[in-house]
């Protein structure tokens, strides 16, 4: 086990909840194999207490942090430096200390891309169906839009919300996104090549619940490609009924190896172990 001492620098992840996050496991497992005197802890951070974290991770002189659920959009504003990417998208996951302040980029998107990018498709012919328009369907219109997406279909229950979402983004994305309520979602599924779940539904502890029923799921086309940003339990419901039904399944266990790994890239300068932070997830897992 790390002798933690006086000279260990440290790293973290801020959420709330923050229990679930596996975001320790694999930073820890890289740090050690790279043998750094780093830790990488999970701060509870409650939204009414992000200022203070903030000045807090300054006075302690945290090297760097990730940014989960509900902060990835809150924080913005306590940062110096935000990239470009992280801009566009409005949500930052990875921070870090520069002589400029606080900087603030977002990874979510590369670790997002990257299994689909290993996938041979001619994404400006694909529409993408997007359920949920919470904080991580972000990153992922972020990433689709990268790919080559033209138009891209973003469901939810709330009308107002969905509005709100597409008004959200700068022009020239708003016009790529279709919104639609989920009482919609049957006409459009079937015609789809590509469904994201961006919403908790089926994440443990909840392993019986599915953002969508089993008949809808049938309407997929053998060969589409459903992808579940949850990645645990693995595989989803959502998952097991695409693959019954002649999907090609993606879970969000390499979205997170790729953003991790992006992110530990930028606070150490140097590449980061991805077999490793693939491995000691896996095993986390019991995979």
């Amino acid at each position: 086990m790390q002798l933690i001492t006086g000279k260990t620098k440290l790293l973290g992840i801020i959420g709330e909840p923050i229990e679930h996050s596996f975001s320790p496991v694999m930073h820890n497992a890289a740090l050690a194999h790279l043998h750094k005197d780093y830790v990488y802890l999970p701060f509870p951070v409650k939204l009414t207490a992000l200022s203070q974290a903030i000045k807090g991770f300054a006075a302690i002189d945290l090297v760097g942090f990730n940014v989960t659920i509900p902060h990835k959009q809150n924080i913005i504003p306590y940062l110096d430096v935000v990239s470009p990417e992280a801009s566009m998208i409005g949500a930052v996951n990875t921070v870090w200390r520069s002589q400029q302040g606080w900087q603030g980029t977002n990874t979510d998107v590369y670790g997002f891309i990257f299994p689909l990018q290993q996938l041979e498709r001619n994404w400006q012919h694909i529409t993408p169906v997007v359920l949920g328009n919470g904080g991580a369907a972000r990153a992922v219109v972020g990433g689709l839009l990268s790919l080559g997406c033209e138009k891209i279909y973003i469901i939810g229950r709330d009308i107002n919300k969905l509005e709100k979402f597409k008004n959200s983004w700068q022009t020239a994305v708003k016009t790529a996104l279709l919104v639609r309520h989920w009482e919609n979602l049957e006409e459009i599924i079937a015609n789809t090549e590509l469904l994201i779940n961006t919403t908790p539904v089926g994440m443990y502890p909840q392993i019986d619940a599915s953002p969508i029923s089993a008949n809808l799921i049938k309407k997929l086309q053998p060969g589409a490609i459903a992808y579940d940003l949850i990645y645990t339990p693995n595989p989803t419901k959502f998952l097991q009924a695409a693959q019954r039904q002649g999907a090609v399944v993606i879970d969000g266990l390499e979205m997170l190896v790729q953003q991790g790994a992006k992110s530990l890239e930028i606070w150490l300068n140097q590449p980061a172990p991805l077999e490793i932070m693939r491995k000691s997830l896996k095993d986390h897992l019991g995979l």
